[in-house]
């Protein structure tokens, strides 16, 4: 697929799946709605025993580690939004809580990997090199590492494996398989698409900061739909 088709496919995945848009908006108010009851809980308890109130606050416990259990299902969901369009199916994920929020668990690992082996790298590097050559190479490393870690996502998402997805150098040689040049090209387009309406929601806020919010709201679960689909597109042809 070329790049104007995989935007022009993300672009209108969410409305033929306008029930899935629906409920991840539902997941979304259900995080925000525990979390502000979560925070509530805990200033309570603070304000009228002081730092130990937390401790014995069971509610801001249970309250923390539902919201935590619910980004994760929000995050596995859209794991599954890549596996989607990895198979390019025009159907939207079910909700599959065990191995959703497994699969997110497992993302937070795959991330941290891959940006923390960058960074040994390029202190490791800076025991022999001069500053101006070492900026040069760390700049080149972890635009590597960073694509790469694109490319890990789509692994996990295709395969629900940790091991296919820590494996760095096949990661890194989806890069070349998938086109250096259409994965730069994709991600300036969706940065454009981002910062386009980003600005309209801006101004509208401005005019009413009521309006602008729900659209905000709207707006970040229909780009969690469009980006996600992006990506899984990006590698259905590896």
């Amino acid at each position: 697929m070329g790049v104007g088709d995989i935007i022009g496919d993300a672009i209108s995945y969410p409305f033929k799946n306008i029930k899935a848009l629906v409920l991840y908006v539902v997941l979304g108010i259900i995080a925000g709605i525990i979390g502000g009851a979560t925070v509530f809980s805990v200033a309570a308890a603070v304000s009228t025993k002081g730092l130990g109130g937390f401790a014995f606050s069971g509610l801001s416990i249970v309250g923390f580690i539902v919201f935590i259990l619910v980004l994760f299902l929000i995050e596995g969901y859209a794991l599954d939004i890549v596996k989607y369009g990895i198979e390019r199916r025009d159907d939207s994920p079910g909700i599959d809580f065990g191995r959703q929020v497994l699969n997110a668990l497992k993302l937070i690992v795959v991330t941290i990997v891959y940006y923390v082996v960058p960074a040994i790298i390029i202190f490791v590097l800076g025991l022999f090199l001069r500053e101006w050559i070492l900026f040069i190479i760390s700049i080149i490393v972890f635009i590597v590492f960073a694509l790469a870690n694109f490319m890990a996502k789509c692994r996990l998402a295709k395969s629900d494996s940790l091991g296919e997805a820590l494996a760095i150098g096949e990661a890194i040689g989806d890069i070349s398989r998938v086109g250096l040049g259409k994965l730069i090209a994709t991600f300036i387009v969706i940065a454009v698409v981002l910062v386009i309406v980003a600005f309209v929601i801006g101004f509208i806020s401005g005019l009413n900061a009521t309006v602008g919010s729900v659209l905000l709201g709207i707006f970040a679960v229909y780009f969690t739909f469009f980006y996600n689909r992006a990506i899984g597109l990006l590698y259905s042809e590896v």
